[in-house]
């Protein structure tokens, strides 16, 4: 069991699935339905670890199926996007104004740099970047490189380990799980990324 089956009507899972799936341009080889369903299952586990409440579990399942939805009409300012999306649809499935702000807050909390305020906030920020520190880092991240380099193919391999180094030395997780289970392999990601950098 997990969000898609227990946390959100599979109408609403079914809709915004297969207008990322059929909808997005094939170019966005990451942010697609492959990733967000992947963050709906991270997100699952870690508010289960982290004692999230029941209420907060709801709408942070709601939150991870929107939250990239905003590539569907390009990457810039996809979290605005994303909200305004969100705030079009989630009425017709008995969404309340109060529960779609608590939504639009998790997804603006995935924006870089990340400053996520409430504890569903924190964890949706940890679970979008999940993979960083997972066995999935180098998979995830070819995806993401091949993605932006379609749009800027002056990208090279070199210039792109360069920005992951950076990104991930910068990077911090914001929930104890994350810290605790994520952080010790998003260094050793690092560590692979930097050896891999002077070679």
């Amino acid at each position: 069991m997990n969000l898609l089956t227990t946390e959100l009507t599979p109408a609403l899972v079914q809709h915004v699935l297969d207008r990322l799936q059929n909808d997005l341009p094939p170019e966005f080889t990451f942010h697609n339905a492959v990733h967000t369903t992947y963050v709906l299952g991270c997100a699952h586990l870690v508010a289960l670890e982290e004692n999230l409440p029941d209420s907060d579990h709801s709408l942070l399942a709601v939150a991870a199926l929107y939250h990239d939805i905003g590539f569907l009409k390009g990457a810039a300012n996809h979290e605005d996007t994303g909200c305004a999306i969100a705030c079009a649809e989630l009425p017709a499935f008995e969404y309340t104004p109060d529960e779609i702000e608590i939504v639009c807050g998790m997804i603006m909390a995935t924006h870089l740099p990340q400053n996520p305020k409430t504890h569903a906030e924190r964890i949706l920020a940890d679970v979008d970047l999940y993979y960083l520190g997972t066995d999935k880092y180098v998979e995830f991240s070819g995806m993401l490189f091949k993605e932006l380099q379609h749009f800027d193919p002056s990208l090279s391999r070199k210039a792109w380990i360069d920005i992951q180094i950076d990104f991930l030395s910068n990077h911090h997780y914001h929930t104890a799980y994350a810290k605790e289970h994520l952080e010790p392999i998003k260094q050793a990601n690092l560590h692979f990324l930097k050896e891999e950098g002077m070679g």
